[in-house]
């Protein structure tokens, strides 16, 4: 399996930064492989980490974007009949809409370095109609750093690139700490504004 998932991301990173974009776009392979491979190739000279953060956060995004417009067009009714095509479960959809109806759209932005969370919640923003530039804005806000953070881990570790889950498990409790204080912050302020108006 590990020999298949070094040919698809040698392809891909012999496409250069359109290839960073569509395994992104694809997320056949977990991003964060995707962007340490990145950061590997970043190290070999092959791309420039500019270049690589750019591809990174343009094909994170357009994922997340094919998704929503799947939850707005299609609905609950399409996701429970083709969810297992896309790598997402019921459960997946229950849990981020309880999030989204719960903390609202603000959610958006915390929920992107959740585990599980982080992909299906763009499926009932769809589905609320949130507003889809409000929607790419917390999106490509949440890119940034999540594609950053990746490639340098990546670049980090070179020809042992392979081992970022393990490298990046340190740093991913705290993160999920802090998103999911975000995503409370947020709900506590929202809740503060509409019992004052």
């Amino acid at each position: 399996m590990e020999a298949i998932i070094v040919d698809v991301l040698e392809w891909l990173t012999n496409l250069g930064y359109i290839g960073i974009a569509i395994g992104l776009m694809l997320e056949v392979i977990p991003s964060e492989v995707v962007l340490g491979y990145g950061g590997y190739m970043i190290v070999l000279g092959k791309i420039g980490f500019i270049g690589a953060i750019i591809a990174g956060v343009i094909g994170g995004t357009v994922a997340q974007l094919i998704l929503y417009w799947i939850g707005s067009i299609g609905g609950r009714p399409f996701l429970k009949k083709y969810g297992k095509f896309l790598l997402i479960k019921n459960h997946h959809i229950d849990l981020s809409e309880k999030w989204f109806e719960k903390y609202g759209s603000g959610v958006i932005f915390g929920a992107r370095f959740i585990p599980i969370v982080r992909h299906a919640i763009s499926i009932p923003a769809g589905i609320a109609k949130m507003s889809i530039w409000k929607f790419t804005l917390y999106t490509v806000a949440a890119m940034i750093p999540w594609t950053i953070f990746f490639l340098y881990l990546g670049m980090e570790l070179g020809s042992n690139w392979m081992y970022i889950k393990e490298a990046a498990k340190p740093f991913v409790i705290p993160l999920i700490s802090i998103s999911c204080l975000m995503v409370i912050a947020y709900f506590l302020v929202k809740k503060f504004q509409m019992n004052n108006t």
